[in-house]
Parts: structure tokens; sequence; C-alpha cells
């Protein structure tokens, strides 16, 4: 029988048990250790964890596999206190507590979320706008707290905004670790877009770790420029190619609205801009018969003669034109 290995990223202490694959989506059982004494949420009383599982399951969403979407799966573990006899459970080091949705899941919807919008990333992973939106909130409130580890080795970033509603003026600034790029991971989110958010999300990295970022990328907007070249002294800036991409062929949008204005109701009446106003000329009329409303139009256009200094070149035809 066939056997596919699959290589998988997983966090520190977590441990796949078994797979499934269940239509389009793929299934992992994960375990993790358990602690061996637990604090009670009631009476506040530390005791030994006796440690009991709930028999329905707990799914919930992970990172994409193959570009289809994966769910890890377990039993949620819980304990009785003995003193106070509450039942607390025991969140898993991955998600929130009532998320159904993992800490990286959550990464991958705000790096998505560059250049598009809460609809857009709602549609392209099938959850809903609001839970987009539950995300972005999450991580701005995580983001006031969150600090970065100073002994983390960071070399490039990536600066970037992401839109929070279509049509609307709400903005959030995320700075994203480049460092490895098949490993991207957001270190900071602030409000707006402006070079205070921007200074904001810098910040949150120590002394030395700006002096040793090498590149940051940006879009081509001077706020984020401005607050890199102030708090990353030695690093170069590289413009995406979306970025410019996306500047050129909105000003090619424009000029084409512009030599094209009567496809979008905006014609203006007067000669054309740069073209010599001259008469028109009708070709001879084949022989045969001539219809009344062309023999008409004819006669209501003069025949104009030649431009002066009208350079004519010979070209040949092929026969099966």
């Amino acid at each position: 029988m066939p056997a596919i290995t699959i290589d998988l990223d997983l966090p520190p202490g977590i441990t796949i048990t078994a797979y499934q694959r269940h239509a389009d989506g793929h299934g992992f059982e994960v375990s993790w250790p358990l602690p061996d004494r637990c604090r009670c949420d009631r009476c506040g009383r530390e005791d030994k964890a006796y440690v009991e599982f709930r028999e329905r399951v707990q799914v919930v969403r992970d990172l994409d596999l193959w570009g289809q979407p994966s769910f890890w799966v377990y039993q949620p573990p819980f304990r009785r206190c003995p003193y106070c006899n509450h039942r607390q459970f025991l969140i898993p080091p991955f998600k929130r507590t009532d998320a159904s949705y993992t800490y990286r899941f959550e990464q991958q919807v705000l790096r998505l979320l560059i250049g598009s919008s809460e609809e857009e990333v709602a549609r392209r992973l099938g959850i809903s706008a609001e839970m987009v939106g539950l995300i972005v909130r999450n991580q701005l409130a995580d983001a006031q707290a969150k600090q970065v580890d100073p002994q983390r080795r960071i070399t490039d970033v990536g600066i970037d905004e992401i839109s929070l509603k279509k049509r609307h003026k709400l903005y959030a600034t995320i700075l994203t670790d480049l460092t490895n790029p098949e490993q991207p991971e957001v270190l900071a989110v602030a409000d707006g877009r402006d070079e205070a958010a921007a200074r904001k999300c810098l910040e949150k990295l120590a002394f030395q770790q700006r002096q040793e970022v090498q590149t940051y990328r940006a879009d081509m907007a001077q706020a984020f420029h401005n607050a890199c070249r102030a708090l990353l002294p030695k690093a170069k800036p590289v413009v995406d190619r979306f970025h410019v991409a996306k500047l050129f062929n909105k000003a090619i949008d424009e000029q084409r609205k512009k030599n094209h204005p009567g496809v979008q109701g905006q014609a203006v009446e007067g000669p054309a801009e740069g073209v010599s106003l001259a008469d028109v000329g009708v070709p001879p009329q084949p022989l045969g018969v001539v219809w009344a409303r062309q023999a008409e139009a004819a006669s209501a256009v003069r025949e104009a003669p030649p431009a002066a200094g009208a350079v004519r070149a010979a070209v040949t035809l092929p026969e099966d034109l």
C-alpha cells in the first residue's frame, strides 16, 4: 500500500498522533504535555492535577495544507478541584480561550490582509468576515503587551498596511520578520497607517536588533520610509514588485481614461491634442451598385487634396489578405 510522508512545522511540544482525510480537508489528532499541578480558577488553591478528558472532541482550524484547510482535533482535558469541585478546562498552548483556530492561523490571516480586505480574506479562507475582524482585534490587543525576544536575530523585515474594512478608513500597520522568507512571522501590529504607527511597530525591536536589520520591505508610501530611515539606520529599502506593478497599472489606467473620454461618458468637443485638422478624403467607390444612402453620404464630404510633404511608403500586401 503506497504511503505519503508529510513534513509539518509544529509548535514546540505538539505531537501528531493520528491523521484522517475528510473531503477536501485534513484532520490531525494532536496532543501536548499536560501539567502535573494546577491552580483552581475559583478558589485559587493549587493541587495535583487529576486530568480527565471530555468525550466530545474539539476541532480548531490550522494552516492550509496543499491549498486545502487543515484542522487539529483533540479531546479537551479538564480537572476538578478537590476543594470546591470546580471543573476547569486546560487550554492548549496553541490557541486562545474560546477560539476555534490556532495562533498561527491568526498570523496567516494578518499576512493575507496585506493588499486585501476582510471580505476578500474571508472568501479565500472560507470563514466569515466577522471572524477575520475578531482575529485582527485580538492581535491588536495582544500587541500592546507583546514583546519581541531581544535575543532573536532579525535581518529582514517587512512593514505593510492592512485594510480592515472596504470603503472605510480603518487601517492597521503590521511588522513581519522576513529573515526566513518561507516562514514569515508577525512581530507587531499597530492602529493606523501613518509614520507614528510604523514607529510604534519598529520600537518593539530592541536597539541592537534594529541595528542588525539589513533590509526592509515596504510600499512606496513616504510615512513608512521615514520611520524606517530613522529607526533602521543600516537597512536598505526594498519595494515589492506588487506595489510597483500596482502604481504602474494605475498610471496606465489614468492615461487610458484621458485618451478615451467617450468611453467614460466624458467626451469634450474640440480637436484632438497634437493632431492637425485635415480634410477627410473619400476613396473612389468600387464598381457596381452604390446604395442611395452611401451616395448621399459621399456627396456630403468633399475630396481633399494631397497633404503637402506627405510621405508615402510602398507596401506589398499578401494576396490572401
